[in-house]
């Protein structure tokens, strides 16, 4: 879009990037305006079958994932809109058990691994498994 806006400017672009970023990360519902104005600019008759395509693709994406792209009211509850959080997790949860040398794992043992690790590693969920299993037993089989 900042190209479409700012064909011959890239310092301009790179302005109008930073500014509608922020709007994207700090104003509730810029994910939707953004998509419209993206939908709007496609219709000029000035734009390159290129411009057109890099923006027709960007419109796929926004309407693809526009409800994951509620990034102020995320911000708002703390959530962790980066991905950050879950590479860390995913490196800290599964690669550090699964991944050491010579190990083979099939999904059924993995899965149950992951769990068990999961419930170690998340603050009070092992205790509140215990008190599940306390309350409603646990199958075995014969």
């Amino acid at each position: 879009m900042a190209e479409a806006f700012h064909p011959d400017a890239p310092s301009k672009q790179k302005e109008w990037l930073t500014e509608n970023c922020r709007k994207l990360k700090h104003e509730k519902g810029a994910a939707g305006e953004l998509l419209t104005l993206m939908k709007e600019l496609k219709q000029e008759k000035s734009h390159s079958k290129t411009l057109k395509e890099k923006l027709q693709t960007a419109i796929t994406y926004y309407e693809n994932h526009q409800h994951q792209m509620n990034y102020a009211e995320y911000l708002e509850k703390k959530y962790p809109i980066g991905s950050g959080v879950t590479e860390a997790a995913c490196k800290t949860l599964v690669k550090q058990r699964l991944c050491c040398s010579g190990m083979r794992w099939k999904e059924k043992g993995a899965g149950i691994i992951l769990s068990l690790r999961a419930l170690v590693l998340t603050k009070e969920r092992w205790s509140q498994f215990w008190a599940k299993l306390d309350q409603y037993g646990f199958p075995v089989e014969s």
